[in-house]
C-alpha cells in the first residue's frame, strides 16, 4: 500500500481555490488526533497555514486543531477534503505540481509508556509526496479482476487445519474503495478462500470502537450467503489516542471491554489482544469468560515465542490458569530473508544496492529492534541519505521481520489458538520466497495443531496499489499448505 495521503485523482476544483482528496496513509481507520501536521506546496510555493483547511464528514478544522480530535475516527474508507484557499479557483483541466508532507502518529504502537501521567513515545509515519496532477472531478477506476479462476480443491476431514484469511489482506484495495464490506465478502467467496474469516475491528467498522447493530445485520446477511465462519476479531488497544496523555488503566480496561463486546455480537470465539499486561488481563478474563471468548495474544516479529517479553505473558498465562487464554502465532517472527516486496519498496524509494546490502546485513543480526534500526538509520544519514525519504519503512523493516527458527513454534503449539499465515509474495515456483511453509505445515502438523490458518497477506505494506491482486495471491498460498499439508501426510504413512 503506497504510503501516500494523494494519489493521481486528488486534485479537484473548489469555490475557495481548490482541493485535495485525501487518502489515510495507513491500513487502518485512525483517530484525527493521530495527524501531527499537513503542509502543502503548490507550483513551488509552500501554502501558508492559515489557507489550509482540513473538511471530514461536514466538519472543518484548521491543521493546528487536528491533534486535539480524539473523539473523531477518520474512517479507512473516508476521504477528507484539504481545502486550500486561493485568489483565482483552479478550472477543471489544468495541471499543477503539488508536494505534500504529512506526519502522523500511530496510536496504537508505543515505543515507549509516558512519564508522570504525560505522552508516551508512538511509531511516527511521514509522507512525502511530490506529484503532477490534473484537476478533475472523477476518480480512478477500480481495474477489472480475474474471473477465471478454477475452484479450488474442497477442504477434507483429514486436513489438519481449517483455511481461511483476514480481510486486512486487501486493505489498499478497500481503503481505495475498490470493494465496499458486502462486495469484498463475494470476491473472498468467488474466489474459495473462506470459510474462516478474520477482521480488524479498526479497518472494517466504520462507528470503531463500537460494532454498531447496521453493520451486525450487514455480517450476518454476508455469513448467511456465503456460508461463511468468523475465526479471530482483532483488537487494537489505542493507547495514544490523546495528545496530552496515554489511557489510564480504567480507560484501557473500557475500551478492551468494548471490543470484545463487538466480538461477541458478531459471533467470534475469539479476540486477538494486543496487550497482555498482567493487571489488565486479570480484569479482562472475567469478561471472556462471561461473554465466552478465547483471548489471544500476537506473537508478532521480532519476536518470537521464546522471546524475554512473550516468556512474561507465557508466565502471567500460567499464573492465571485459564483455557481461554493463548496466542496467534503470526509467521512474520519466522522468516529466513527479507521480503522481495519490502526490497522493491525501499529501492523505489531510494536505496541503491550498498543499501540494500547493507540492510540485509544487519536485518540478518541478532541485535534488538531498536539497535538494527538505529545502525540503519546511522549508516543511512552517514551517507546523507535523509530516512525520512523512507517513510515508515526504516521502522517496519525491522519490526516486521523477524528472523526466529519455525522450529520454536513447537515449544508452545498447545497454546497457540490461532495463526496468522503472514506472507509477501508468492514465487513462480509456487513458493514464498521468504518463508519457509512446508516447514511451518510439518512443525504445526507434527505439535497437534488444529485450527485456523488464517492467509495474512502484508505485502500491501510495501507494494503499490494494483500492482497485484492481493485475493489471488492468497489463493496461491492456499494451494501451497494444502500441497504441504498432504506432503506431510504422505510422509507420514
Amino acid at each position: 500500500m503506497p504510503n501516500g495521503l494523494i494519489a493521481d485523482d486528488s486534485l479537484r476544483p473548489h469555490p475557495e481555490g481548490l482541493a485535495l482528496k485525501l487518502t489515510l496513509p495507513w491500513y487502518r481507520s485512525l483517530w484525527l488526533s493521530s495527524v501531527s501536521t499537513l503542509r502543502v506546496t503548490l507550483d513551488g510555493v509552500e501554502i501558508p497555514a492559515d489557507d489550509l483547511a482540513f473538511e471530514l464528514g461536514g466538519t472543518r478544522y484548521a491543521i493546528a486543531e487536528l491533534p486535539q480530535q480524539s473523539e473523531t475516527l477518520w474512517f479507512l474508507q473516508q476521504h477528507p477534503l484539504l481545502i486550500v484557499r486561493r485568489d483565482q479557483p483552479f478550472a477543471l483541466g489544468e495541471q499543477h505540481e503539488v508536494e505534500i508532507f504529512g506526519e502522523l502518529r500511530l496510536p496504537y504502537m508505543q515505543i515507549a509508556p509516558g512519564q508522570d501521567g504525560g505522552p508516551g513515545m508512538y511509531v511516527p509515519n511521514i509522507v512525502r509526496q511530490s506529484l503532477t496532477l490534473t484537476v478533475t472531478e472523477t476518480d480512478a477506476a477500480p481495474p477489472a479482476t480475474a474471473t477465471d479462476i478454477a475452484p479450488p480443491p474442497p477442504a477434507s476431514d483429514d486436513d489438519p487445519f481449517k483455511l481461511g484469511l483476514t480481510l486486512y489482506s486487501a486493505s489498499a484495495e478497500f481503503r481505495a474503495g475498490w470493494y465496499d464490506f458486502d462486495g469484498l465478502l463475494d470476491r473472498v467467496a468467488e474466489l474459495g478462500i473462506g470459510p474462516g474469516i478474520e477482521i480488524v475491528a479498526s479497518q472494517v467498522l466504520p462507528t470503531y470502537p463500537v460494532v454498531s447493530d447496521e453493520f451486525v445485520a450487514q455480517w450476518r446477511a454476508a455469513f448467511d450467503k456465503h456460508g461463511f465462519d468468523a475465526s479471530s476479531f482483532g483488537a487494537n488497544l489505542d493507547m495514544g489516542r490523546r495528545r496530552d496523555r496515554d489511557m489510564t488503566p480504567d480507560e484501557e480496561f473500557e475500551f478492551s471491554e468494548l471490543m470484545f463486546q463487538g466480538a461477541k455480537k458478531l459471533g467470534f470465539p475469539l479476540v486477538r489482544i494486543q496487550s497482555a499486561k498482567p493487571q489488565l488481563l486479570r480484569r479482562l478474563l472475567p469478561v471472556a469468560e462471561r461473554l465466552e471468548l478465547q483471548l489471544a495474544y500476537e506473537i508478532h516479529a521480532p519476536m518470537g515465542p521464546n522471546a524475554e517479553p512473550i516468556m512474561k505473558v507465557r508466565d502471567t498465562y500460567a499464573e492465571l490458569d485459564s483455557p481461554l487464554l493463548g496466542f496467534v502465532a503470526d509467521f512474520s517472527s519466522t522468516m529466513h530473508s527479507m521480503s522481495p516486496t519490502l526490497l522493491r519498496a525501499v529501492r523505489r524509494a531510494g536505496l541503491d544496492d550498498d543499501a540494500l546490502a547493507e540492510l540485509q546485513r544487519i536485518w540478518s543480526t541478532d541485535a534488538t529492534m531498536q539497535q538494527r534500526q538505529q545502525e540503519f538509520i546511522g549508516y543511512l544519514k552517514g551517507r546523507d541519505f535523509d530516512p525520512g525519504r523512507l517513510g515508515s519503512f526504516a521502522h517496519l523493516a525491522f519490526n516486521m521481520h523477524g528472523h526466529v527458527d519455525p522450529r520454536e513454534w513447537a515449544d508452545i503449539v498447545p497454546q497457540i489458538l490461532h495463526v496468522h499465515a503472514k506472507f509477501y509474495d508468492i514465487d513462480q515456483n509456487g513458493q514464498e520466497p521468504a518463508i519457509d511453509y512446508p516447514e511451518l505445515v510439518r512443525v504445526f502438523v507434527e505439535g497437534g495443531y488444529r485450527g485456523y490458518w488464517s492467509s495474512e497477506w502484508e505485502g500491501h505494506a510495501f507494494a503499490e496499489l494494483g500492482e497485484v491482486d492481493p485475493l489471488l495471491l492468497v489463493r496461491q498460498q492456499h494451494d501451497l499448505i494444502r500441497r504441504s499439508m498432504h506432503a506431510v501426510a504422505g510422509a507420514r504413512v
